[in-house]
């Protein structure tokens, strides 16, 4: 079974750059988990603290019982082998074929015979679909072979916890569907706790059993896969609907005068999408993590979005009534345990996202460490002017440390010759 993630009040800034700030949230074990949000808004740094490669200014990252931000580097190491990677490109060595792409962490951190590694090698590939492709090179593969070669590589520790960096980046739409459904067979068969970050909507409606979106340097939601899909809240809305309405910009977010424009042309977010069946197994099963469908909505009397659900014949669904919107509002948070398969290990919460119409200020001031904010205010925050930041041309979030220090000016010539006489 895998391992829950607790992450508390998180924290990260590059010099006076903040990345985000005051994250919460709860990683279930054994649940999968997708993390989205605009490109810079810190989503790949996030997974990076979680592995400990970046230590957080503030908050705490409980893992098997230890927090991984104060522990010493030797724990950490021991805490990291919980953990399997898939890297966006695989990140695999370009001069070794796929077999020795795979084996080695088996050879780089066991002590395991070559017969061993072996056998552990070609189940994970076989696992994964590469067999017979043992003697390929990076090169001569396509891209979803090779995510799919990162990906047996990261099995092969059997790792509790398992990260996905953008894994269908760069893959069509049928080598995605593919990739999808290798990962809800994979989750129901080792059963270890799955975090995604993606850019791709349909993965992020039909895969995970939670959500999670960045926005503004902040968490803005996260929780069960049903309560996102019929959010009303705006951003969460127009991104997971992938609509231009809203609050989301062409440079993460619209100003002032941008949202009055086009509040005056009488453009409004399009109506809720139906939320579309959650991905069973090849076979058609659940998960054992996975909630039955609709069984959220039912708990918490949230009407679903007409059309939910289809052909699925789902009884119980609440029916809207006169006066009663679609969808959820958010006035009325869901209580810790809601889960319908029982884990008592659901998401608490959603965390509301910042949002008005107010300008933001010219010269903000730095961005300084502050305490727990309300989670439950009703009332948003102010914008605030987002971070500085820079991408690697492929939408990677990325952000720069800061700039290195000024290197000391050359002598003089004439101070040369005065020291060396």
């Amino acid at each position: 079974m895998g391992v829950e993630i607790q992450v508390n009040n998180l924290t990260k800034r590059f010099g006076s750059q903040t990345i985000w700030e005051d994250v919460s949230l709860t990683l279930p074990a054994g649940e999968i988990s997708v993390m989205l949000g605009p490109s810079g808004t810190g989503k790949s740094v996030f997974l990076k603290c979680l592995i400990g490669l970046l230590k957080p200014n503030n908050g705490s990252i409980i893992i098997d019982g230890k927090d991984i931000v104060t522990i010493k580097e030797r724990e950490l190491y021991e805490v990291r082998k919980l953990f399997g990677v898939l890297f966006q490109d695989g990140a695999l060595f370009g001069s070794q074929n796929l077999y020795d792409n795979i084996a080695f962490p088996l050879r780089e951190h066991t002590k395991k015979k070559e017969s061993e590694i072996k056998r552990i090698v070609l189940e994970k590939m076989e696992m994964t679909g590469l067999a017979g492709a043992e003697k390929k090179l990076p090169g001569e593969i396509s891209g979803g072979m090779r995510k799919r070669a990162g990906l047996a590589r990261a099995l092969v520790l059997d790792p509790e916890i398992l990260l996905f960096d953008e894994p269908d980046s760069g893959l069509d739409p049928v080598r995605t569907a593919y990739l999808n459904q290798l990962i809800v067979d994979l989750n129901a068969e080792i059963k270890a706790t799955f975090l995604i970050v993606t850019h791709d909507i349909a993965t992020a409606r039909s895969v995970p059993d939670n959500i999670g979106l960045l926005y503004r340097r902040h968490l803005a939601m996260f929780g069960p896969r049903e309560m996102l899909l019929s959010s009303n809240e705006p951003v969460v809305r127009q991104f997971l609907n992938g609509q231009r309405q809203g609050p989301i910009g062409m440079a993460e977010e619209k100003d002032a005068g941008e949202l009055a424009a086009e509040a005056a042309t009488g453009e409004e977010l399009g109506k809720l999408p139906p939320i579309p069946e959650q991905l069973p197994t090849s076979d058609g099963r659940l998960r054992e993590t996975q909630r039955k469908p609709g069984s959220w909505l039912i708990e918490h009397g949230v009407v679903p979005p007409a059309g939910s659900f289809a052909g699925l014949g789902v009884e119980g669904l609440p029916e809207a009534q006169p006066g009663q919107p679609t969808g959820w509002t958010g006035d009325e948070p869901p209580t810790r345990g809601a889960s319908s398969h029982g884990s008592g290990s659901a998401p608490a919460r959603p965390l509301r996202s910042r949002i008005d119409g107010a300008e933001e200020p010219k010269e903000p001031a730095p961005v300084e460490a502050d305490g727990a904010d309300d989670r439950t205010a009703v009332l948003p925050r102010a914008p605030r002017k987002r971070a500085a930041r820079t991408t690697d041309g492929g939408g990677v979030d990325v952000l720069e440390d800061e700039a290195p220090a000024a290197r000391p000016a050359a002598k003089s010539t004439a101070a040369r010759r005065r020291g060396s006489s």
